[in-house]
């Protein structure tokens, strides 16, 4: 199965077919009672939240991109930032499926399967249609300040990341300083945030990079869905060529692990774009790298080379591993099977569910292969 393509490993290669929803016809029915709405496996965020802004209705958070698909990112367990906000995933209220067997499933709350289905890596089968909480629709303002001083992360990082609705620090290593922070509140700001000053202009999250895809900055009230992700439905996203890893450790853990990648951030920097840092809440999806732990990723962005990426991938992991990272499942990493399901209590679980939904690997691939792989 394929998404909207920002994966960025061989979760949805194969030597046989793929399939992709993109075209099939568009659902958005929200219930009567307006605190649901379902929609169709192909539709991408930015599409769902014109939709329901216009119904005077929200999510409660979307990713950086909005031009991602909703079965996707919820299979991936793909998330924006937040101290109360949990990733994506944990929206889903209902999952329709084809299994491996062409047989239709409807997973509910309701069912024990739906925590396991959800973050499904593509493994139990097609989704084609998910049920997802919303809420009345609601502003933000946007705020981007520069060069956030390391004294100030050593001192205040739980504060920072909690100080809005969604808050990221974004840092390229070339220094200790990040070399911004992006809020998205409701409240105004006003002078110094942590000892940095109000950008002086539109930014991008890449330094250097035009910021015309970016959403507004300005500090005026706006739409959810026009605030909260980092880039404009209606432009290219991010910075093209790339490739992406993320690592979520505890948030207890979070400057460790910033500490663990300033060790080696004279080998990071050269192959890097952008690092960016956000907080996202705990969950009970099994194979969430949230699951059951509040926790804070650090996504980085590397430039397009292969080679010369995947050795500091490696290292970075390497410095990470005594804080128990997760890998964000759509990303390059290179953490082997054992070591990935030791990280969850229920993957388990959630090898015996493939089995029963895909009983025959029709939907298997060498990647899904080596995940599940990890219990034997």
């Amino acid at each position: 199965m394929l998404g909207s393509g920002h994966s960025f490993n061989r979760m949805a290669d194969t030597d046989g077919d793929l399939i992709s929803l993109a075209d099939l016809p568009r659902i958005v029915e929200i219930a009567p009672d307006r605190r649901s709405v379902r929609v169709d496996g192909g539709i991408r965020y930015g599409e769902l939240a014109v939709r329901l802004h216009e119904e005077g209705l929200a999510l409660r958070n979307m990713a950086s991109l909005p031009h991602i698909s909703v079965a996707g990112a919820v299979a991936t367990a793909t998330h924006g930032s937040g101290v109360r906000n949990a990733n994506l995933a944990t929206t889903v209220s209902s999952l329709e499926l084809i299994d491996g067997t062409g047989r239709p499933v409807t997973l509910t709350r309701k069912d024990p399967d739906l925590l396991g289905a959800v973050v499904g890596l593509g493994a139990p089968g097609i989704v084609t249609a998910l049920t997802l909480d919303v809420v009345p629709t609601f502003e933000l303002r946007q705020y981007v300040y520069d060069t956030v001083p390391r004294a100030s992360i050593e001192a205040s990082l739980p504060e920072m990341l909690a100080d809005g609705y969604s808050v990221s620090l974004f840092t390229d290593w070339t220094s200790l300083d990040a070399n911004m922070g992006w809020l998205k509140r409701a409240s105004q700001l006003e002078g110094e945030w942590f000892g940095a000053h109000r950008a002086d202009g539109p930014r991008h999250p890449v330094p250097g990079m035009p910021p015309a895809n970016s959403t507004d900055q300005s500090g005026e009230m706006g739409p959810w869905h026009t605030r909260l992700p980092h880039f404009r439905m209606e432009f290219t996203p991010s910075a093209g060529a790339e490739l992406q890893s993320e690592w979520h450790v505890a948030a207890g853990d979070a400057l460790a692990a910033l500490d663990a990648v300033a060790a080696v951030r004279e080998r990071v920097a050269p192959v890097l774009q952008v690092c960016e840092v956000r907080a996202i809440a705990a969950d009970e999806l099994w194979l969430s790298p949230n699951y059951h732990r509040d926790s804070v990723a650090l996504h980085f962005t590397w430039i397009a080379d292969t080679d010369a990426v995947m050795p500091v991938v490696a290292e970075v992991e390497e410095r990470l591993a005594p804080l128990h990272p997760r890998p964000h499942w759509g990303k390059v990493f290179t953490t082997g099977p054992a070591t990935l399901a030791a990280e969850y209590a229920k993957f388990g679980d959630f090898r015996e569910l493939v089995s029963r939904y895909d009983p025959a690997g029709t939907f298997r691939n060498p990647w899904l292969d080596m995940v599940l792989g990890g219990v034997q």
